[in-house]
């Protein structure tokens, strides 16, 4: 994680710091926001030879996710920052689906809210399936590290 923090300030981020070794990127970037993430995306692929999409919230977004939670205190509830709002009705047919574990699934905005009642590895919902569902990609976060990045934040 400490390369991340140097690309990210080589790429004028200020505030830089990561929380666990899963790419939680905490920093104020530069003017654009939305730059910034493309930017970090090209050089993380050209230092590591893989792709990774960033997608960039503000402390206010993330707080509002978790605030939004709507299974209550689920202790396998994960948050799923997706690149964008999905149409409502792919949403509801996604939502609708079952995947094998008893999850349920919210779309609330651009995060896709999930339980695991079985937890996360019973279920046979993957990456792909969200981004072929959802017509988006993301990437997820449990409630506790999404609790963590808040207060982090601040």
């Amino acid at each position: 994680m400490a390369r991340l923090r140097e690309i990210a300030t080589g790429l004028g981020a200020t505030d830089v710091s990561t929380y666990i070794a899963s790419g939680n990127l905490l920093c104020t970037p530069p003017d654009d926001p939305e730059a910034f993430d493309r930017a970090l995306e090209q050089a993380i692929s050209a230092e590591f030879g893989y792709f990774r999409e960033a997608i960039g919230r503000t402390p206010e977004q993330v707080a509002q996710a978790l605030a939004d939670y709507p299974f209550g205190d689920a202790p396998h509830g994960h948050i799923y920052f997706l690149t964008g709002t999905p149409a409502p009705d792919a949403a509801a047919a996604f939502c609708a689906q079952d995947f094998g574990g008893g999850e349920l699934l919210r779309v609330i905005g651009a995060n896709l809210h999930i339980d695991y009642p079985g937890g996360a590895g019973a279920t046979k919902l993957t990456p792909a399936k969200i981004a072929k569902g959802l017509g988006v990609t993301g990437t997820g976060r449990n409630l506790r590290t999404t609790a963590k990045l808040i207060e982090l934040a601040h």
